[in-house]
């Protein structure tokens, strides 16, 4: 990657002295302190330019390191009904968008990183309950003693970067060839920290952008809508209070019912024309009156019509 050399020119204080006010002569140089001046030794300006370029190259990885923190904390939750998703997931954005990187490692830890058995199970109790909403979450689950270390990992980075940035020429003598090699050890070693935790942060990257990629997968499946309308699940479980055969039924009576009571027969005519998909067959029934006794929310009765006997429902009162 590319790097400008960064320069690093320490402001020299305005006021002056004169000769009249102080017995201590004149700096031999005008600006001793200028890594820039001509006047410095030949053998030193080229240490402290690649001084400048390891710099360079830590900061721009630290750059690179938040803005990848900020895309998984402002994305890794999403939560709201389903027309406010996108304004959210804004707003989310924004909110991380100036956020200092201690502030997003505080974010990320007990968030996106969580200790096993944390809050992965806990249950949305601010979401609205007259609208469908959903929750895209993904976490990281570690040991406690694995969550631990990575905190105090991560807060060594934000400690390292807050050097780097507002200290790392205060601790370092770079007008001398010692304090220049000493600073080129000392950025080697912080890039090659740097370079750690920004790859652990890219695999944690991966793994949730491949988690989103097979929920979505997963959501636009026949077995996601077999689960969400039809309460069907995976192994072939039926949830039948929130199976679509039942509503059916319950459909079917609100038009055919007399007295409460529908015949079951012609209830499953009216479900084949209305609702062809709701078949019993879907549910693992052979027959509509298999599909009202299984599910356990209708009465079943059975009635003599014209001398044959004919099975009638209606649905139970809770």
């Amino acid at each position: 990657m590319p790097c400008h050399g960064i320069r690093l020119r320490p402001v020299a204080p305005r006021t002056k002295l004169s000769h009249d006010s102080k017995n201590e002569p004149w700096p031999t140089k005008p600006a001793d302190n200028d890594m820039t001046n001509p006047s410095i030794d030949d053998a030193l300006q080229p240490l402290q330019h690649d001084v400048q370029r390891l710099l360079g190259r830590c900061l721009l990885r630290l750059q690179q390191y938040e803005r990848l923190t900020k895309a998984i904390v402002a994305h890794h939750d999403i939560s709201g009904p389903a027309h406010a998703l996108e304004a959210i997931r804004a707003a989310r954005i924004e909110d991380t968008a100036t956020k200092t990187l201690g502030t997003l490692v505080g974010q990320l830890l007990g968030s996106y990183v969580i200790t096993a058995g944390g809050d992965a199970d806990q249950h949305d109790q601010d979401q609205p309950v007259d609208v469908i909403s959903f929750r895209m979450r993904a976490q990281l689950s570690l040991s406690a003693e694995d969550y631990a270390r990575t905190q105090d990992e991560l807060r060594d980075l934000v400690s390292l970067r807050n050097t780097l940035v507002h200290h790392f020429i205060d601790q370092h003598d770079l007008w001398t060839v010692d304090g220049c090699r000493a600073a080129q050890d000392a950025l080697t070693a912080a890039y090659t920290r740097i370079d750690q935790h920004f790859e652990q942060l890219r695999g944690w990257a991966e793994h949730m952008d491949q988690a989103r990629r097979l929920t979505a997968e997963f959501v636009q499946s026949a077995v996601f809508r077999d689960l969400v309308v039809n309460g069907i699940a995976p192994d072939g479980t039926v949830d039948w209070q929130a199976a679509g055969i039942v509503r059916a039924l319950h459909e079917a009576a609100g038009e055919l019912a007399t007295e409460g009571w529908t015949p079951v027969a012609e209830a499953g005519r009216w479900i084949a024309k209305q609702h062809p998909e709701q078949l019993p067959a879907k549910y693992g029934c052979s027959s509509w009156r298999q599909v009202v006794h299984e599910s356990r929310l209708f009465e079943l009765r059975y009635r003599d019509v014209d001398g044959q006997r004919t099975a009638w429902f209606k649905a139970r009162e809770i």
